[in-house]
Parts: C-alpha cells; structure tokens; sequence
C-alpha cells in the first residue's frame, strides 16, 4: 500500500520499520517539530524523524493542520492509509478523510481500556496484570474507533520503559499484520463497558507518596521509569527512586526503617534498589550508602 506514517517518539519507530521491511510504499513521514531537550535545550528532532532520515524517508513537521496549504499537501500524497502511532496531535476530519482507506492508529493497550494519552503508564499505576496493543479505525472521538486487531501482554514487574519497548514491537507486527488482511478484518465496534481514560502524566505525580500502600509506592517507581522519574526528597536533595523492592516493615510513613534505606509506607515498606542522586549516574543502593549513609529514623518527602 501506499502509505503516510505519522508517529513521534520511540514507540513508533519499530511499526516505521517493519511497514518498511514489509516493503509497503511510505510516501511521508509526519513527526513533531525540534523541541528543545536535555540540559542545553537545543531543538532535537524526534526519534521518528531520525529513524526517517535514516531509511531515506521524506519527513514533514507541521506544527498543525490549520493551515490550509497543510492539509492540501497531505491530501496530495494520494495514499491508501494513514498510520498513526503516538503522534502527538489531534487530527482533524479532513486529515482523517484524506487516505483512501482512512486512518489507522496503533494504541497501547486493549481498548475501551485507557483511552488517552498514558495508556502504559496508566496500567502500570493501576496494577492491572495485563496490557496490549489495538489497531483501529481513527474518527473524531478520542480512541473511540472500531478496532481491526488486538494482542495482550502481561505488565508483570516490568517499567514504563521496558514495557513500551515490547509494545513497540508488538504493535509493528500487528500493522503489518492488520494491513496485509484489510479487506478481510472485521472492524468491531469498541465495548461500551470498561472505558477508562489514561490522561497525561502530570511530572508532580512523579513524587513519591509514602502514606500509599507499599505496592503502590513500587508500581510509581516502575510507571515513571525512565520518565519522568520517580523521587522524594531527603534533606535538600531530590533522590531518584528508579527500582524498588516491596518488603515487610511497618513505621511511619516516609520514614527510613533500618540502615538499609528501607521506607516506611502506608502499609508495608519499599527497600529502593536503584538510586540517583542529583548530578550523579544511577547506581544500586548499596554503593550510595557506602558514601551517603542514611540512618534508621530518616524522613523523606
């Protein structure tokens, strides 16, 4: 088929390849604008622009689709489909109604389950036992459209990052799957039961809450891992919490149990694993303590 790519970070880089590999005809690449990043804000182009490039790709950052001239140079291409994965904007009716076939999107999870914008973050925090991904048919509703395919996968104890990256995988697959059956795939119409909304990670989430349950505490430090970064403050300093164990132990809350760095929660404590300090690498725990010890009776938060 003839095809317009539209994606943005990571995650959407290994559905570009295999459409690729699959030796389908990728007309454009459309990707977010350079947004400053890192410590020296500079404009980096997005990973879906690199991996474009790097496949000789033509690539298209429009910062929307307001502009008429926009729309009209989408419509041009003349595609069979659109596919959509993390692209980061809101696509309006005309953009939907340009590819012959329409638009398809890769979403991470099994829907009407987390609609939005963190559906892998959100399972994580709300412990369910498993994810997926869905292809659908794109409309005007927030995920809303009927679904051509569907796998599963289990979160396990695995991070955001990990997690992302085998959904990555999955979903490149399964759309190279989806399009070598259109036609034949049914489009199901999404349950009306078990809509939940996955809305956008707010970075004060990110701070450790330590009158939760212990198994919340750790499913935090995994859902904003590697972004954007689980912490709690001890003293002046903001102290990363990348890894984390679920251990017995009972004080209060925020409050360090042994010499060990194990934290009081709600109920229950964490024993941190993996820690970062600021302006240092991450490291295990025991190698802070050798040169940072915290004493039992220590309050974080």
């Amino acid at each position: 088929m003839r095809i317009v790519f539209m994606g943005t970070p990571a995650f959407a880089v290994p559905a570009l390849e295999a459409l690729v590999a699959a030796g389908h005809d990728v007309a454009a690449v459309y990707t977010q604008p350079p947004r400053p990043a890192q410590r020296g804000k500079q404009p980096q182009v997005s990973a879906v622009q690199q991996a474009a490039e790097r496949l000789g790709l033509p690539v298209r950052v429009p910062v929307n689709f307001k502009d008429e001239a926009d729309r009209a140079a989408f419509a041009a291409l003349g595609t069979d489909v659109a596919v959509v994965a993390a692209y980061g904007l809101i696509l309006p009716q005309a953009i939907l109604d340009a590819p012959r076939l329409g638009c398809l999107n890769i979403h991470a999870s099994r829907l009407p389950r987390w609609r939005g914008a963190a559906p892998i973050q959100r399972a994580i925090l709300a412990g369910d036992s498993a994810t997926g991904i869905t292809i659908m048919q794109m409309e005007r509703g927030l995920d809303t459209g009927p679904m051509l395919l569907t796998a599963e996968t289990p979160v396990d104890a695995k991070t955001a990052g990990a997690l992302t990256a085998e959904l990555a995988e999955c979903g490149g697959g399964l759309i190279v799957d989806a399009l070598a059956r259109f036609g034949t795939l049914v489009a199901q119409p999404q349950p009306a039961e078990g809509v939940t909304y996955a809305h956008k990670i707010d970075k004060a989430e990110a701070a450790l809450d330590f009158t939760q349950p212990a198994a919340q505490v750790e499913r935090a430090v995994r859902a904003f891992n590697p972004a954007p970064g689980a912490f709690t403050m001890l003293g002046q300093e903001r102290f990363r919490i990348l890894a984390c164990d679920v251990v017995e132990g009972s004080g209060e809350p925020g409050v360090t149990l042994d010499d060990r760095l194990t934290i009081a929660c709600g109920t229950g404590a964490i024993r941190p694993a993996l820690v970062q300090r600021p302006g240092k690498r991450a490291m295990d725990v025991s190698e802070v303590l050798r040169g940072f010890p915290v004493p039992p009776g220590t309050r974080l938060g």
